[in-house]
């Protein structure tokens, strides 16, 4: 199954990059392209992209505004969204997270972690590069960001190792490899993890672990 993507970025030249990046692989193709805010919305909402991938800064409308548009709370059939960042944008993540986000890369993170990421998200997974959730989650904590979710269940131990890899940036594969469970239970239990804190998605299971200090370092 090819995946469809929509990349909006406002530089012509970043878009034609990630293109050629993207089109290299066999199950992807870029489906549109938009130089602004206002047309990413347009275009998505027009052909459904299995993946979108934003840029954080554009006109008209930024990459916050996008996301919450086509993946926030009370959207009827929210798109994936993808948010590209630099590290001088850690408050402008937040806000994309907030708004239904399912994953963060850096705009020099190279190409195989561009690809990884449009799979991840395609196959209901997410991927944060590792130094961008170290450095935004811990931002979370040293601002005092109220926590992402409310437990209404205990988490098990086995959940709590889940969250804590979670945390560390971890995707599913590998924290089946580092727990030495399968594929398929790693998602049982961040399914269940996500309905014990009302979470959407793996990112804000990421804040909330950061949030309430069960990373090392946080």
């Amino acid at each position: 199954m090819t995946i469809r993507v929509l990349l909006a970025d406002d530089q012509a030249m970043v878009r034609g990059g990630l293109k050629l990046i993207l089109e290299d692989q066999p199950d992807i193709t870029v489906v549109a392209e938009a130089s602004d805010g206002v047309e990413a919305i347009a275009e998505a909402r027009r052909l459904r992209p299995d993946v979108c991938l934003v840029d954080i800064r554009m006109p008209r409308l930024d990459g916050i505004e996008v996301t919450r548009a086509l993946a926030g709370p009370g959207v009827p059939t929210p798109l994936r969204v993808i948010v590209v960042t630099t590290f001088d944008l850690d408050e402008y993540v937040y806000g994309a997270l907030r708004g239904g986000a399912v994953g963060f890369i850096l705009k020099d993170a190279g190409p195989a972690l561009l690809v990884e990421a449009v799979r991840a998200a395609h196959s209901g997974d997410a991927l944060v590069s590792p130094s961008v959730t170290t450095r935004l989650l811990r931002l979370l904590t040293a601002t005092g960001a109220p926590p992402s979710g409310k437990l209404v269940q205990p988490l098990t131990n086995r959940e709590l190792e889940v969250v804590r890899a979670i945390a560390r940036g971890r995707t599913n594969q590998e924290i089946g490899a580092e727990l030495f469970i399968s594929l398929s239970t790693v998602k049982s239990h961040v399914a269940g993890i996500q309905a014990k804190l009302g979470l959407r998605n793996r990112v804000e299971i990421a804040a909330w672990a950061w949030e309430n200090r069960l990373v090392e370092g946080a």
